[in-house]
């Protein structure tokens, strides 16, 4: 009987659990979990701050999950070392965990720069966990001032989720735009104006250089009075476990398309791997919650012995903020970088289309994000624009832009 290992359980070691039993209804499964929960919606946790959802609707599958999957749940430990030799993991309790299959979906952890006087701030936060949120839930109160640094996804949605439970907030970054790392000044400007319209203040190309305790020291020389802090200054992915074995890691660990890593019998899936991005063939950290499920069901079914290949991993983000969506996905190669841009703008709104080389690589919606999974498949499939109405997907995205034979293809015979 086979014995598999997953580190981390997440969406990635969800979609591992269920690629193996595809294949092997009888092997041992141990899953080793640094947090205390079962396997939630990490995405949910700013509407779970919000109150719009509660820890129930947060379980991203069900409660007899694990027993129905046969699976060991080793909760609140984390490995601390793998032995490729030995076939072994070491845990933080001590103990050790045999494998003859072993995937590392250990996710990522926040970056804390090293800012001075840090430690005497009492109420900071990361926002990347349902602990994080638990706490903040803990912390904050209707008289409260938060100070959240960074202007990126997870900085935006803690502001939104905290909005209305505190008495201000004030988001801050060195950069000069919100979302500068999927939206440029154009696309940014939108945003940061319903933002402001909602109550959230922001201090852009400005950021904390010090502390002293509830008091931060900007940049541009101000100070900020706070009650309580929020480091949402960016991820890094959790590699430390196969880079310390000998493993190939750059931002993270390098794995091929049947997400074997380098290491023998070792394969890794989410947040801390570093795959190809189809939409512009580089090797990228995509932290993204549908490629690490699609990740880590490709590593299970490969370590069960079947012969599985992921490479249609892109960049992509829904998200949306006092009800304005946004979706981008995608690379963005405009007129400058050898491709052509399809652009409509409205109030408030902007739909962005991005094309080489007679291919869809990249879009940004603002405002309409209807079927937008339609322009998705396109860039996942790298479907020739010269096999579809492209002109009519400019305008709508619609299934009656691909010929019929195409739509049966690719909707389940919808014509």
């Amino acid at each position: 009987m086979a014995n598999y290992v997953i580190i981390g359980n997440g969406v990635a070691a969800v979609g591992c659990i269920e690629g193996i039993r595809e294949k092997d209804t009888e092997g041992k499964i141990t899953v080793i979990s640094e947090e205390s929960h079962k396997v939630y919606c990490r995405p949910l946790i700013s509407y779970y701050l919000e109150g719009k959802t509660d820890l129930k609707r947060m379980e991203y599958r069900a409660e007899s999950f694990y027993n129905d999957m046969g699976c060991e749940v080793i909760y609140n430990v984390t490995a601390d070392k793998i032995d490729e030799n030995a076939k072994t993991v070491t845990l933080s309790d001590g103990n050790t965990v045999s494998y003859d299959k072993l995937c590392v979906a250990a996710g990522s952890s926040p970056f804390i720069p090293p800012f001075e006087g840090l430690d005497t701030v009492e109420k900071k936060f990361s926002f990347l966990t349902l602990d994080d949120a638990l706490a903040i839930e803990k912390a904050a109160d209707k008289s409260s001032r938060a100070l959240i640094i960074g202007a990126g996804l997870i900085g935006l949605k803690c502001a939104e989720g905290l909005h209305g439970k505190v008495a201000e907030i004030t988001v801050c970054d060195l950069a000069d735009r919100v979302l500068s790392s999927i939206l440029d000044n154009d696309c940014a400007k939108i945003v940061e104006t319903h933002l402001k319209n909602n109550g959230i203040n922001l201090k852009l190309s400005d950021s904390a250089v010090k502390f002293d305790r509830n008091t931060a020291f900007m940049k541009s020389g101000d100070k900020i009075e706070f009650d309580l802090l929020v480091l949402a200054v960016g991820v890094r992915a959790n590699s430390g476990l196969v880079k310390d074995a000998g493993g190939e890691v750059n931002r993270g660990i390098i794995i091929n398309t049947r997400m074997e890593t380098s290491l023998e019998s070792v394969y890794a899936a989410g947040d801390c791997t570093e795959g190809e991005d189809v939409s512009c063939g580089e090797k990228r950290v995509l932290a993204l919650l549908p490629n690490a499920y699609m990740q880590g069901h490709c590593a299970g079914l490969n370590m069960s012995g079947g012969n599985e290949v992921f490479d249609k991993a892109i960049p992509m983000n829904s998200i949306g903020f006092f009800g304005l969506h946004i979706m981008t996905a995608g690379s963005y190669y405009d007129e400058s970088k050898g491709g052509t841009l399809y652009e409509e703008k409205g109030d408030g709104t902007i739909k962005r289309l991005y094309t080489k080389d007679g291919l869809l690589t990249g879009f940004i919606l603002i405002g309409n994000t209807e079927r937008a999974g339609i322009y998705t498949s396109l860039i996942r499939e790298k479907t020739p624009l010269s096999s579809v109405n492209f002109e009519l997907l400019q305008k709508i995205s619609s299934t009656a832009a691909f010929s019929q034979e195409n739509r049966r293809k690719k909707f389940g015979g919808v014509v």
